[in-house]
Parts: C-alpha cells; structure tokens; sequence
C-alpha cells in the first residue's frame, strides 16, 4: 500500500510536470515573435491603407477641379468661336456692335488665360500626389507580400506547437491514470488556486513550488513520515513530495 501511494505521488509529479510543459507551450504558441511582427506589419498595412485612401480623396478632389475647368474652357472656346462667326459674318452692322463682340472676345481670351494657368497649377498639384501615391502602392505590395509569409511561419510555428502538444497531453492522460481520483481532484483544486502549479518537490529543506525554505522540524517530520504520506507545504499548501536530488516543478 506504501508503495502504491509513493509511487502515485511520482505519477503526481509527472502530470505537473506535464502540465507546467503543456502551459509553457500554450505560452509559446500565443507568444510567437512570428505572430507579434505579423501584427506589427498588419497595423503598418492598415496605415498605408488609411493614408491611401486619404490620397486618393485628395487626388479625386483635384481631378474634378481640373475637369470642371476644362468643361468651362470647353465652354468659353466654344462661345468665343461663335461670337467670331457672328462678327465676321455681320454685315451693315453698327460700329457699336462690333466694337462690342470684339471686346466680348478680349476678355473672353483673359478669362482663357487665367483658367488655363489654374488649370496648370492643378496639374502641377497632382503630380507629388501621384508620386506618393505610387510609393504608397509599393510599399502596400510590399507589406503584403511581408504579411503573407509571416502568416505562413505563424501556422507552420503552430502546427508544430500543436503536434507537442498532442503528445504532451497524452503522456499527461497516462500519467493522470497512476494517481487516485482523490488526490488528483485536490491537485487540480490546488493548481487552479496557485497558478498552475499545484504539486511540488522538496529538495534540502526548500519548496519547489514557492521557492521558501521549510523549518528544520518540518522537513524532519515529513522525512519521518511512512513512504506516500501526503503532506502539503506549510508556506504556500502545494502538495509536497520529498526529493533525495535536485528538480523542479
């Protein structure tokens, strides 16, 4: 009967160390630098995107400026043109008339002038706007490409995460097998109070689990103890076994 208890608490052991190795992997697979530089690139595509669209609404603003200019430009030539055909065409018409279409013209031809440097410095408007954005584009392509294959580290890193994990759970089924209900149930009770860990080793006269050193008269009693006696550690209540060599829990 010794026996059986000492060596379900070695099985104890076993399943805490299986479970601290499956939360250190579960740790590992949220914790992935892959899957932090895919955020991190994520967030630099989404501003590229934002400062695109930005672009694109400026660009579109200045482009409709320029097409209602030329459409008042294509308006203008065409009512300069028809006041040319009616001056050239009048005949027995009063000097007062035709002094009046040809100064219509005059300042129809400054109106040209005027809009056709307008037009021109829009033109010029676009030209940084479409240079930053064909930079923008680039950088998008780029990000994305960047963005595609650490997405495909991020699954391959979890697939191989995923499959240790497999094989750790499973030893920690076999190893649970070896323990009572009873006191296994008391050290999952314990484990979920105590951060994760809910059996530890005594090694010297210092608990595995709080690191805390045990008084003298304690770690003398618990050696006195018949073999698979559960004793708990009167610092932190972990379930304590005795160790003759060093380890952890």
């Amino acid at each position: 009967m010794a026996d059986d208890s000492a060596a379900a608490l070695l099985a104890l052991l076993c399943v805490q160390d299986l479970d601290t190795a499956v939360a250190q992997l579960h740790h590992r697979r949220a914790a992935l630098p892959e899957r932090q530089q895919l955020a991190e690139v994520s967030a630099s595509l989404a501003d590229v995107g934002r400062r695109e669209e930005e672009l694109q609404a400026t660009r579109a603003g200045v482009a409709r400026q320029q097409a209602d200019m030329e459409q008042q430009l294509a308006a203008i030539g065409a009512r300069r043109r028809a006041i040319e055909q009616r001056m050239y065409a009048a005949r027995g018409a009063s000097a007062r008339d035709l002094q009046a279409m040809d100064e219509e013209i005059r300042q129809l031809g400054h109106r040209v002038e005027e809009m056709e440097d307008a037009e021109l410095e829009l033109m010029v408007a676009l030209e940084p706007l479409d240079a930053e954005l064909a930079g923008l584009h680039a950088e998008h392509g780029r990000l994305e490409g960047l963005a595609g294959s650490l997405a495909g580290e991020v699954a391959a890193a979890e697939e191989e995460i995923d499959r240790e994990l497999e094989e750790q759970e499973a030893e920690r089924r076999a190893a649970a097998g070896g323990v009572p209900p009873d006191l296994l149930g008391r050290y999952e009770s314990l484990r979920g109070r105590l951060g994760g860990i809910g059996a530890a080793r005594l090694v010297g006269n210092r608990c595995s689990g709080c690191h805390l050193e045990l008084p003298s008269m304690e770690v003398d009693r618990i050696h006195r103890l018949a073999p698979g006696a559960v004793v708990t550690c009167e610092q932190c209540g972990r379930i304590l076994v005795p160790q003759s060599g060093t380890g952890g829990a």
